[in-house]
Formats: structure tokens, sequence, C-alpha cells
């Protein structure tokens, strides 16, 4: 996790690009924490598009009266990834967890040794189209 505040107002979690990893960052849980005033305060994640232009978008909008506590639900991103207290002064805190995927160095020779009756019974068979329903009158 992380904290938000006046004073720290972003957060930058990313990880090593020579990593033959795949890693997801799931964001579960935003909330504002003790000394938070009743203010709009609003947190935004700032990460990259496919075109590699940075996008920031809303993901949390906290007030101490009304919402002080919003579950994201396992939001996940892909790393490199800023978190930004875009209004307010917090203190906002962000939970989650971090999953590796460690890639595991497959040979493809192995999916060329199936003979054709396996590749057969790999195939799914047709669906069916429904059967009609008369009703009774």
């Amino acid at each position: 996790g992380c904290e938000l505040t006046a004073s720290t107002k972003s957060y930058t979690f990313q990880v090593d690009e020579e990593d033959d990893s795949d890693h997801i960052l799931s964001l579960s849980v935003v909330c504002l924490t003790d000394g938070a005033k009743d203010e709009c305060n609003v947190v935004e994640v700032v990460g990259r598009n496919h075109e590699n232009q940075e996008i920031a978008v809303p993901v949390a909008n906290l007030k101490l009266s009304c919402q002080p506590l919003l579950s994201l639900d396992n939001f996940k991103l892909q790393p490199p990834v800023t978190f930004r207290l875009a209004a307010g002064s917090g203190p906002v805190h962000l939970t989650g967890w971090h999953r590796i995927v460690h890639r595991e160095d497959t040979s493809f020779e192995e999916d060329d040794d199936l003979s054709e009756e396996e590749e057969e019974e790999e195939e799914l068979a047709p669906i069916m189209p429904a059967k009609k329903w008369r009703r009774k009158q």
C-alpha cells in the first residue's frame, strides 16, 4: 500500500523492465485515514495507453462526511503506474496486491508432436441450435 498526503501527492509503482515476468497490480481499497479534513480528495491513476501516451483517470472521490472509503474490487493495473492525489490534502491510503507471474521457458516443439487424432479430440463438438418450444393452449 501507499499513502498520499499534501506533502506526498504521488506514488509510482514500477518493476524492473528486464524482469521476464508478468506483473499485475490490483488496487482493492482507497480510504481516508486519521487527520483527514472534510474535503474532496480525488485520487487518480496515471498510466500509459496503447499508443504510449500518458493518461490520467480518476478512480476515487472521497470525503470524510459522506464517503470515506471506496472498495475497488481488485481493480487490475499493469505497472508502471502512478497514483496521484489530484485534489484535497489527504491522507489517503491505498491498498492492494502485487502478483508476479513467472513465464516458463516452454518449447513449442512439444505441441508439434501431437498426432492428428489427438488434435481432433481437442476440438469441441459443434453447438446445436436450440429447440423451439411450443406453448400448449
